[in-house]
């Protein structure tokens, strides 16, 4: 009942319309090349301060889902993916929009991202409770283990061959958030004698930077014009072709909501995860076609990395770990709006845990009504140079940037971070692990402290007290086990 009041309360025609303009800018700054979901929701918290908190929840939710379908319809038409997960749907969809099939293709994504949605919802609504029993078992130790394991998996998961670069930048990003004032005895640490360092660095500056100003460095100086196809043929959602693709859509929603629990992971990995497996596990006939235009690939692709949206509200709302950039960006909107994410967040904000359940069906429909209407149209937007496109980001970057707590040294550390991302991207760091370690590093630092004061005294042999703590401390161990002696090993050549 207390789910089904929460429902009819998203369902109230106003924030349904403020849903609706969430929707309808989620699929045009999706869509468009070099503006990804991160991207999106980041520039656009600046825009909910001044919103109540229900009103925040649904405009960020209506971004956050419409964008991630968003970045398909570029992949499809013009071979430049909107958003990074959106690179399987390019390599089959411009190959079936080369043979005349693209408002085919884009059906197919649309109905893929509708039924992915649909499969992370549920497993939300299914596993939350559980979820938040046994977060409620996390002490200062556990919570310690937890913020290492989700930097390591994370740095581990998106640097392909070489899991040391992302340890590397994981261990950047905790001596950023280790700068200010320690929490415990306000200690000043790395702040040079600079009064403003003494307030820390804001993740959310450093998010934009990364993930903004970085982008807008990395994709300006490409002055390679996209070619826009003549006409888009009719977008009809094919029901009856994903009728056969069933069994890929129900594993490739598995695995984007699994995915999308691990922090840090995300829909990227959710997406490529998802579409080797569907390649490895389809029949012949269609394993042929994948590179050359399948729609089981597309199925793959776009079911996951929808799906991930559910998986990666469960870390963000139980535990307060975001288990993407996006979701750190929505877990940043609500901090601004007082709302603290973790285990308590039932206790302290009774209905809010529904109330996204809600927001995120309402949300859902309106993407797939949206994205209907607006594929069309969207298409013309293609043609803006990247040369008038990108130098409008940089303004809302700052802009962004600013409006969290009206600063200017938040401008100037978002330029930083803008530059310093554009290098280590140069260098082919991954930026995910520094930006989650720049979430994480307080909670790392505060729950490890606490957790040594705790065990003052005690024999060593109490850190293994605790069967969570435990559990943690043998998967980190493995992670970096699987990184060092086995994504680290160069494959032998055949």
């Amino acid at each position: 009942m207390f789910f089904i009041e929460q429902l009819i309360l998203a369902c109230n025609p106003y924030l349904v319309f403020i849903c609706i303009l969430g929707t309808i800018l989620g699929l045009l700054w999706g869509s468009m090349p070099g503006i990804s979901t991160t991207m999106s929701m980041v520039l656009l918290i600046g825009l909910s301060t001044q919103m109540s908190q229900d009103v925040a929840i649904m405009f960020l939710l209506g971004v956050y889902t419409a964008s991630v379908f968003g970045g398909s319809i570029t992949a499809v038409l013009i071979n430049i993916p909107g958003t990074p997960a959106a690179v399987p749907t390019m390599i089959e969809g411009y190959q079936l929009a080369q043979r005349g099939e693209g408002g085919q293709a884009l059906g197919t994504a649309l109905v893929a991202s509708f039924l992915g949605n649909w499969v992370g919802i549920l497993i939300l609504v299914a596993f939350i409770p559980l979820i938040l029993l046994i977060a409620l078992q996390f002490r200062s130790w556990e919570m310690f283990l937890l913020a290492l394991w989700g930097i390591a998996i994370c740095g581990t998961l998106t640097s392909g061959e070489a899991p040391i670069k992302g340890w590397i930048s994981g261990w950047l990003g905790l001596l950023i958030a280790f700068v200010g004032l320690d929490n415990i005895y306000g200690v000043p640490r790395f702040t040079f004698g600079n009064v403003l360092l003494e307030d820390g660095i804001s993740y959310i500056p450093v998010i934009i930077g990364f993930f903004g100003l970085t982008e807008v460095l990395w994709v300006l100086p490409q002055r390679e014009p996209p070619v826009i196809p003549e006409k888009v043929d009719r977008v009809v959602p094919p029901f009856s072709m994903l009728w056969r693709y069933a069994r890929a859509s129900v594993r490739s929603g598995i695995i984007g909501t699994v995915i999308g629990a691990i922090p840090g992971a995300g829909g990227n990995i959710a997406a490529f995860v998802a579409y080797d497996v569907g390649k490895r596990r389809a029949k012949p006939e269609e394993r042929e076609k994948f590179g050359k235009g399948s729609y089981e690939g597309i199925v793959c692709g776009e079911v996951a990395n929808n799906a991930c949206i559910g998986g990666t509200i469960l870390p963000t709302l139980t535990l307060g770990i975001p288990g993407s950039p996006p979701a750190a960006a929505f877990m940043a909107a609500l901090e601004l709006k007082h709302v603290i994410m973790g285990p308590t967040i039932n206790i302290e904000n009774p209905g809010l845990v529904y109330f996204i359940y809600g927001a995120l069906i309402v949300a859902n429909f309106l993407m797939y009504v949206f994205g209907l209407l607006l594929v069309k149209p969207a298409v013309k937007l293609y043609s803006l140079p990247r040369t008038l496109l990108m130098p409008i980001i940089i303004p809302i970057c700052i802009l962004g940037a600013y409006a969290v707590r009206l600063s200017m040294f938040d401008v100037y550390v978002m330029l930083a971070a803008g530059f310093v991302g554009y290098a280590l991207r140069s260098l082919g760091l991954p930026l995910a692990p520094m930006v989650l370690a720049v979430i994480l590093g307080s909670l790392a630092d505060e729950n490890l402290r606490r957790a040594l004061i705790t065990f003052e005294n005690k024999p060593f042999w109490y850190f293994l007290s605790s069967p969570v703590g435990t559990i943690l401390m043998i998967v980190s161990v493995f992670t970096f086990y699987d990184g060092i002696f086995r994504r680290g090993r160069p494959k032998k050549k055949t």
